[in-house]
């Protein structure tokens, strides 16, 4: 693990868990992601890609609702 990763310590509140290794707090760097630390196994284009996805679906929906609230005046 790169030494430049802010870590919490072990007993830090509701977050401290029975693990003895710290846990995660953020990455430094972009770089930090693209070398493997995105949680459940995505890479940097998957989470780009699905980010993306997320994006034209909400603004989808909301131009659906205004559309609809607009023609029900």
């Amino acid at each position: 693990m790169p030494a430049a990763l802010p870590l919490l310590p072990q007993s830090f509140g509701p977050l401290a868990s029975s693990s003895l290794a710290p846990r995660i707090l953020a990455f430094s760097t972009a770089g930090d992601a693209a070398n493997g630390l995105l949680p459940f196994g995505w890479s940097v284009t998957d989470f780009q890609t699905w980010t993306l996805v997320y994006l034209g679906v909400s603004s989808l929906a909301f131009v659906l609702v205004w559309l609809v609230g607009y023609l029900r005046r």
